[in-house]
């Protein structure tokens, strides 16, 4: 069961092949300069790549805007570079994702190019056409501030057609069987080419009902129980990681009973309420969101991330537990967006307190289910907030201090690498960082050995430990007769800890430190235990005699 659900226990990593590693000096990355990379991924634990859109794109939006799923962009390679990449992973290791961006495709497309050009082309049904603007037409926007429609005139059709997201960004109707026929070709074709699953981009709209009749659209759940079932026929193993900012009561619909429909999903409400958490010190609203998010079907999993490619987005807070984030993490308004999010990198929200990074990485590594990393975060990158809308957060990867940042030979790369201040490419990279033993990245690849290590996480039960610091966090997990306790102390004040705790079927309740030679025993009378953590700290403890150390040695 276990090599079946790999991803219970998986390090994931995000990446933009556009802006990770130019090989051949024309300013863009490419799989060429992705496959000299994959050694450095491997050397600091990562189990699984997911890549953002890479198709033939006129990328107006990141990529997101797909003109052929079939292909690679020329500027990133070839289909021949993709197979040399995914079997240099598999060599490795390393499994692979990528995004399935399927809600929509750009504009310029080739099918919706015949749906415009010819009403009796099959290709008109594969999109959503109204001959009216809809009276709600403003309603329903994904980027507010930005976008001022969902639908929009096309000249040739001489109708309107629908867009959940950019006007050069025309929903597919995914309703349609046929659409529905060419999402399984398009994953089929992927997967031959040695994909291990996808990131399903926009779950909820992939699978609404759309239409100028349809007020209300309907979820059709069952859609994501056929995608999955491809997937079970065509590779083993293969899972769909869905992107479905959802409230809790309907994730089961998403996973459904049996973790038939989605194998992972990205847990936006444990994800909004961590930043509060980070940003009052208060950890009880984020206690009540993994309790909210907790029951899921056994095979299933969550995806646990702190920053990805987008905003970070807090519409599911309160108006008040909003504003604590923004003050604390994106004070000034072009730091924020959409009027619901902020577009900051994780270090610069965190003002480069290295105490604060390691704790809010600590912290994810520790929610249950799969960490989730953003590339760069692991050398603590930051942003340039003079580019548009989440282009701030999407700069060129900062590998030495040669020029952009080792990026790319070329005087101007695809998106500029950030050169000034302290989180220029000179002071941050990964050529200075490899050479220092107490960097962040050293630091984040032995957190991410040790959590490779602790599988009770990604496959035990989680329970909260009562402490009377409010501004702590204990969390215990169990799983196969061994346990773990997990601590953190979110205020910028030290607090001594006084707790009980006990080993399942042991009589001994000494907590071994799996991060340092710190152990905690028992004081001589019960079993309680008295915990200095220091401001913004942290423990990893295994539950249990110290007889685990030469256990662990011998497996």
């Amino acid at each position: 069961m276990i090599n079946d659900l790999w991803y219970k226990n998986a390090i994931i990593y995000s990446l933009s092949v556009a802006t990770y590693m130019d090989a051949n000096g024309d300013g863009v990355g490419d799989f060429q300069g992705l496959m000299r990379r994959l050694d450095y991924l491997h050397g600091m634990g990562i189990t699984t790549l997911w890549l953002m859109p890479f198709q033939p794109s006129p990328c107006k939006d990141g990529g997101y805007d797909i003109a052929d799923y079939y292909g690679v962009d020329p500027r990133y390679g070839t289909l021949g570079d993709f197979v040399e990449f995914t079997e240099g992973c598999k060599q490795r290791g390393i499994r692979v994702l990528i995004d399935l961006v399927v809600n929509h495709t750009s504009n310029e497309h080739p099918w919706f190019r015949e749906a415009c050009r010819d009403p009796q082309s099959k290709y008109r049904e594969w999109y959503v056409w109204s001959k009216k603007k809809p009276k709600d037409a403003a309603s329903g926007v994904v980027f507010p501030g930005v976008q001022k429609s969902t639908w929009n005139y096309e000249k040739t059709a001489k109708s309107y057609y629908f867009h959940r997201f950019y006007d050069f960004q025309p929903d597919l109707n995914t309703s349609n069987p046929e659409v529905q026929a060419e999402i399984l070709k398009i994953m089929g074709f992927w997967l031959q080419l040695g994909v291990d699953g996808f990131r399903m981009d926009a779950v909820p709209f992939v699978i609404s009902t759309k239409g100028a009749d349809m007020p209300r659209p309907r979820e059709k759940y069952d859609m994501l129980r056929n995608f999955s079932e491809f997937l079970t026929w065509r590779k083993s193993g293969a899972i769909i990681l869905g992107e479905a900012n959802v409230l809790p009561d309907t994730d089961l619909e998403y996973f459904g009973d049996f973790g038939e429909r989605l194998q992972m999903m990205f847990n936006f409400d444990v994800n909004q309420h961590l930043f509060f958490a980070l940003a009052s010190g208060d950890p009880k609203p984020l206690i009540k969101a993994m309790e909210n998010t907790k029951s899921r079907p056994a095979t299933a999993q969550w995806g646990q991330f702190l920053r990805n490619h987008d905003e970070l987005d807090l519409g599911r807070l309160t108006e008040k537990q909003r504003t604590t984030v923004f003050a604390a993490f994106g004070p000034e308004k072009n730091m924020q967006l959409y009027h619901r999010g902020i577009r900051r990198r994780l270090a610069p929200m965190l003002q480069g307190d290295r105490r604060r990074i390691e704790l809010a990485y600590s912290l994810m590594m520790t929610l249950p289910g799969t960490p989730v990393l953003r590339y760069g975060d692991e050398i603590g990158m930051g942003d340039d907030l003079r580019l548009p809308e989440r282009e701030c957060a999407r700069t060129p990867m900062q590998w030495s201090t040669e020029p952009n940042g080792g990026f790319t030979k070329k005087e101007h790369p695809i998106s500029p690498v950030i050169s000034e201040g302290g989180y220029g490419f000179q002071h941050v990279n990964v050529a200075a960082q490899r050479r220092d033993p107490n960097s962040l990245l050293n630091w984040m690849e032995r957190i991410i050995r040790m959590r490779k290590e602790v599988p009770e996480i990604g496959w035990g039960d989680f329970s909260f430990v009562k402490t009377k610091q409010s501004s702590v966090l204990a969390m215990r997990y169990d799983w196969r007769n061994n346990s773990v306790l997990c601590m953190h102390n979110l205020s910028a004040e030290p607090q001594e800890v006084v707790f009980s705790i006990r080993a399942k079927g042991e009589d001994s309740s000494t907590l071994v430190n799996l991060l340092s030679e710190d152990h905690s025993y028992p004081e001589k009378q019960g079993s309680k235990h008295r915990i200095l953590l220091e401001p913004y700290g942290y423990r990893w403890f295994r539950i249990g005699g110290l007889d685990y150390l030469l256990r662990r040695s011998e497996v």
